[in-house]
């Protein structure tokens, strides 16, 4: 999965999900990392 990709569907994800700044920051982190272990 490409970066860009990746970082897309982490930063809606990370929207959706987090409250605040900081929340919103952890979830994006979290998102990409684990999207970076899935191999399509």
């Amino acid at each position: 999965m490409n970066k860009l990709f990746r970082g897309l569907i982490a930063a809606y994800g990370a929207k959706k999900l987090g409250g605040g700044c900081i929340s919103t920051v952890i979830i994006f982190i979290i998102i990409y990392v684990a999207l970076g272990h899935v191999h399509c």
